[in-house]
């Protein structure tokens, strides 16, 4: 696609800004990091036209440019984290470089491995290489207990098998509000996957965000069939989305991001 205006270019960044916020906060496991990130590549745009590659994808150049800068501070790791955040960064060391980043970019994005290499400077050969290595490394990260927060019986089973197969035990699967309260209550989860809409009307928002009150330090993946509603960046939002229909990727991509970080900002709407 060729983008010859600045106007043009800036109705092309703005229609992909969503998905690059969703990507740096599941890159950081923090919207405040994540926007920042978020803010300094449309920055370095802004300051230089000619660095955003108009021979390729709007979305794909947008998060080329926002790798760039990633690859420049370091990424996600910081001298300044204390307590639990520390040992989440400690334990993202350890991974090999670029393959959290081709995970998500293939996954959860859905770029293919031609445009995965785009962004990362790679060939789709080696962008493969990364994904596989991220879900081996993965793979040998901590098990723990997930909490389902889903109305749709074949969607909480398929869910609860996807995590299953990962390693996780389920705590539970609740399909209202006042359920997930009661289950949460019984066992406290090390993570919780909810849908947004349940089916007596509740919110799965407000039983997290009730949830969450106390228990600051759970990680939440919320899936809906509108993501979109939750990318304006006009309030707090999850720091983990996933679209409905999703696949069994993007959930063991997503279970395996968010069970790095200690905490999940609550999501008011």
């Amino acid at each position: 696609m060729t983008t010859s205006q600045p106007s043009d270019l800036t109705s092309v960044i703005g229609s992909n800004l969503p998905f690059l916020r969703r990507y740096a906060r599941a890159l950081t496991g923090s919207q405040e990091k994540g926007d920042n990130y978020a803010a300094a590549t449309l920055e370095a745009i802004l300051s230089d036209f000619d660095g955003f590659d108009r021979s390729i994808s709007p979305k794909v150049a947008l998060f080329k440019v926002f790798q760039t800068i990633w690859n420049s501070t370091g990424g996600a790791l910081s001298d300044g984290d204390s307590g639990l955040a520390a040992k989440a960064q400690k334990h993202l060391s350890r991974l090999t470089r670029d393959t959290r980043e081709a995970l998500l970019l293939h996954t959860i994005e859905e770029m293919d491995f031609v445009e995965v290499g785009e962004v990362l400077n790679t060939t789709p050969e080696e962008a493969k290489e990364l994904v596989d290595i991220a879900y081996s490394e993965m793979a040998k990260s901590v098990s723990g207990k997930i909490m389902i927060i889903e109305d749709e019986a074949i969607i909480a089973m398929d869910l609860e098998s996807i995590v299953g197969d990962m390693g996780h035990m389920v705590t539970g699967i609740a399909k209202t509000e006042t359920e997930a309260l009661k289950l949460f209550g019984e066992e406290q989860p090390d993570l919780i996957l909810s849908d947004i809409q349940l089916a007596d009307l509740s919110s799965g928002i407000d039983a997290v965000n009730k949830i969450l009150g106390e228990n600051a330090s759970i990680p939440v993946i919320f899936i809906t069939a509108f993501p979109e509603r939750l990318l304006t960046g006009e309030s707090p939002e999850p720091a983990f989305l996933i679209a409905k229909p999703y696949t069994e990727e993007q959930v063991r991509s997503a279970v395996s991001q968010a069970m790095f970080f200690s905490s999940t900002e609550t999501l008011q709407v």
